[in-house]
């Protein structure tokens, strides 16, 4: 008897759970299905727990989330593909439901079988599976049965295939928007197994409907369904059929199907290829950057470099560079903002003259521009300029709006400038870097801010790794440690941090005879803080410097502060002490 009851146990115990009122439970029972199968074995999972799923469909969304997702991998464990078919039924009930998350996860989970299935399954069960959802009562069914007829129409007999186009073209003109949004956002996937004379005839019929639909988000979705079939299609016919529809797209009445087309125009251009592009698609464009809606500008300004690179200098410059002026000073700070993150990128495209010319002028009204995220996203990419235009006139030309927004009163955008000292730094050489920005690095180690603070130490570092020692010595080290005296502590600990920041770059002698004696020095300092901090950067400098040094300066220092009243200061003395007793162990 123990025997019979042993393999029933499981499923007693998933249809308790299932039944629990706790949802906790049941979604863990339904998330250990695999488990449950692998015990009852492949003939007992396709005879009582599928048909029990089945049937236990009406609970939390959560839960039915779970099964549907479950699902999808469950062929191993109904005996393999040739059994795929049983589990169809408990995903078909999946499609109907009213949660829209569920209904996806069972259309996922349906192709990903319907993917691994033989031929005659499919055309005996997954076909008339889409054709019941597809002429289902209820609307949830009819979205889900578009997002199968991919999988299902490969398969299918000529004749099938034929009746599969019509139920797909009835469903682009279902009453529910919300159906004929699934079949707009589907119809690239069915496109791209529909046979190519089927292509211009059924799927273009289909398409244009949905493009003159009366609802702007089947529209909108439609526009996607532009570039999906501009792959499929020739040329010629993408010419003939998809650009008309862009254009009109472009000048719609709805907002939403304008940022579209705005959205998506660089692949609508791939699609239709560049002779089109000049003739139609750049006055369309031109209209999108003039758009009245602030949101289509700012999708347009946000493609504007990717566009230009279609187009020859020539035309970019007589019909997108006056836009491009016309959107330096637009209204809308995000419009400014999306045209200032890309319009580094025209340099290149148009050449040296034409930046020089057109370009830079833009480029410096928008430095100066008010709101902060037009200038940070400025400064963020001017290394473009500087390859097209050359360091003398970026130096002339910008020097003096990078100086000013070095003392820019938003925090974020003086940290912009300091992360791209550097890299100006190796482009203008050590000479130019001496008497425009020399002054300024060492004024931001001073910022209010400690975000600024720190990334001024890091930049000291790097114009010591660029410049080399030598350069470090007679330019920062000396205005670095004079600062160590400064009243306020803060500073005074920035200063400790940069010095750790620069010993390893400085190499032992420059740090045993200039950094070693003002840290050691600081460790006299009244406020605790500077005191562990000094404890920090003395364990940071053990490994640098030469082990005689260690036991002659660091070490009695150390020991004096791991007697200090305040605890932080002996926790962090103690830890250095431990440290130079294993980096002494070690040698």
């Amino acid at each position: 008897m123990a025997m019979i009851d042993e393999p029933l146990y499981p499923i007693a115990v998933l249809i308790d759970e299932l039944k629990n009122e706790d949802i906790q439970l049941r979604l863990n029972s339904i998330r250990r299905l695999s488990t449950i199968a692998r015990a009852l074995g492949d003939e007992r999972t396709r005879k009582e727990l599928i048909p029990f799923l089945s049937e236990n469909n009406d609970d939390d969304d959560e839960v039915l989330l779970a099964m549907a997702e479950e699902l999808g991998v469950f062929i191993p464990y109904v005996g393999g593909v040739e059994f795929a078919n049983v589990l169809l039924p408990p995903l078909e009930t999946l499609c109907t439901v009213e949660e829209t998350c569920v209904r996806d996860k069972a259309v996922e989970s349906l192709c990903r079988i319907g993917a691994q299935m033989r031929e005659q399954d499919l055309v005996e069960y997954f076909i008339p599976l889409v054709k019941r959802l597809a002429a289902g009562e209820w609307f949830t069914a009819r979205v889900s049965s578009c997002g199968l007829f991919h999988i299902a129409y490969p398969s299918a007999p000529e004749t099938l295939k034929t009746e599969l186009r019509t139920i797909y073209s009835q469903l682009c003109q279902d009453d529910m928007p919300m159906v004929r949004r699934s079949a707009a956002t589907n119809l690239g996937k069915f496109a791209a197994t529909v046979e190519a004379a089927y292509l211009k005839t059924d799927i273009m019929s289909i398409f244009e409907d949905l493009t003159q639909d009366d609802q702007d988000s089947v529209r909108l979705l439609a526009v996607e369904g532009c570039a999906a079939l501009g792959k499929l299609l020739e040329p010629q016919d993408c010419v003939a059929h998809i650009l008309p529809v862009i254009v009109n797209f472009s000048q719609d009445k709805s907002w939403r199907v304008r940022y579209m087309v705005a959205n998506q125009l660089y692949e609508l251009c791939e699609a239709v290829g560049p002779e089109p592009t000049r003739s139609d698609l750049v006055p369309a464009y031109v209209r999108l950057l003039r758009d009245n809606e602030a949101e289509v500008r700012i999708a347009a300004a946000g493609k504007v470099t990717k566009f230009c690179r279609i187009l020859s200098p020539e035309l970019a410059i007589q019909h997108i560079l006056p836009c491009v002026k016309e959107l330096s000073t637009d209204s809308s700070q995000h419009v400014r903002s999306a045209l200032a993150s890309v319009i580094m990128g025209m340099a290149p495209v148009l050449g040296k003259d034409a930046t020089i010319e057109q370009l830079l002028p833009i480029f410096l009204s928008l430095l100066k521009d008010e709101f902060p995220d037009v200038r940070l996203n400025i400064i963020s990419k001017l290394d473009q300029v500087n390859q097209v235009i050359g360091i003398d006139l970026l130096s002339q030309s910008l020097l003096p709006a990078i100086v000013e927004l070095a003392e820019d009163r938003h925090w974020r955008v003086r940290l912009a400038i300091i992360e791209y000292i550097p890299l100006l730094a190796s482009q203008l050489g050590v000479g130019f870097f001496d008497d425009k920005l020399g002054a300024l690095c060492m004024q931001w180690l001073k910022d209010k801010v400690y975000s600024i603070r720190d990334a001024a130490a890091n930049n000291v570092k790097r114009l010591a790794e660029e410049f080399g020692p030598e350069w470090a010595m007679q330019h920062i080290i000396p205005q670095v440690l004079d600062m160590i005296n400064n009243p306020h502590y803060l500073y005074r600990m920035t200063i400790l941090h940069a010095i750790s920041l620069l010993a390893p770059v400085m190499g032992p002698e420059i740090t045993c005879s200039k950094l070693l004696p003002v840290v050691i020095n600081a460790s006299k300092d009244r406020v605790p803080n500077i005191k562990f901090n000094v404890a920090k950067v003395l364990q940071s400098l053990i490994p640098i410097v030469d082990q005689s040094v260690v036991e002659k300066s660091i070490r009695p220092c150390l020991v004096e502060l791991s007697e200090d009243p305040d605890v932080d200061v002996r926790f962090f003395a103690t830890q250095a002490l431990q440290s130079s007793d294993q980096v002494m162990m070690s040698t």
